[in-house]
């Protein structure tokens, strides 16, 4: 695992950017697995300020996002399509056609999550998979659970979950309980995985991710066992697992 500490949210934002421009560079073709929340889109907007120099074009990417709430249209400001078309897929060349994001609408949930992992499997594989991590350790929406779960699937929100994003919805009663999200097996088979991680609240998450034992209650922690991880982060996020000896670069 490579780790990399960025002094400010900024400073990580522009360092996860670059690697991911960088795949794009070398691959064009190349399949990214993406990820929403507030964490991520400082690097969105970084690669859209690159596309938009002319630095960068996405015109021959696939991408295919790690989740969806379960009832919410695309066309819902606080669905992930939505996000993700406001806060990255807009402003780029990528093909809207080869933007793939859970359809949270889907009648049968079921086939809906065999279609993406099918999605996925046609595709060739992820190349570059881009994770936040949740404050206990949740990656996509595969929550703390007595198992990992393998493929695409249908998950229970976890109460802390459901918290952290109550601030997005006009009341906690409107936040989805439940939503459609990659497994464990669909993350770990991307050939290279990149975690970004900011802010003082997620230093004692990390530590347990990448310092405490491999366990499916905390789900990041699968990735220790991954060969090609990078982990960006700013230095409180990164505070913890310093301190605890881990080698970092700068």
């Amino acid at each position: 695992m490579r780790i990399y500490q960025a002094s400010d949210y900024q400073a990580m934002s522009r360092r996860a950017a670059n690697i991911i421009s960088a795949q794009v560079i070398i691959k064009p073709n190349c399949v990214l697995g993406l990820a929403t929340g507030s964490t991520p889109i400082g690097t969105y907007r970084q690669l859209i300020e690159w596309y938009k120099k002319g630095d960068l074009s996405f015109a021959e990417v696939h991408t295919v996002n790690l989740d969806e709430y379960v009832g919410l249209p695309g066309t819902h400001d606080q669905s992930y399509r939505y996000f993700m078309q406001t806060n990255f897929f807009d402003h780029i060349d990528v093909r809207p056609e080869w933007t793939n994001v859970p359809d949270g609408m889907a009648a049968d949930a079921q086939a809906e999550c065999e279609r993406y992992n099918q999605v996925i499997h046609g595709l060739g594989g992820i190349d570059l998979q881009l994770l936040g991590m949740g404050h206990n350790g949740h990656i996509g929406f595969n929550e703390p659970e007595d198992a990992f779960e393998l493929g695409t699937h249908m998950v229970d929100l976890a109460e802390s979950t459901i918290q952290a994003n109550k601030r997005f919805f006009a009341s906690e009663a409107d936040v989805p309980r439940q939503a459609l999200t990659m497994g464990i097996k669909n993350i770990m088979q991307a050939r290279h995985i990149l975690v970004v991680v900011s802010g003082e609240g997620k230093a004692d998450i990390v530590l347990k991710a990448f310092r405490g034992p491999v366990t499916p209650m905390v789900p990041a922690s699968i990735l220790q066992l991954h060969p090609n991880v990078t982990l960006v982060g700013d230095k409180a996020a990164l505070s913890k697992l310093a301190a605890a000896g881990e080698s970092i670069c700068g």
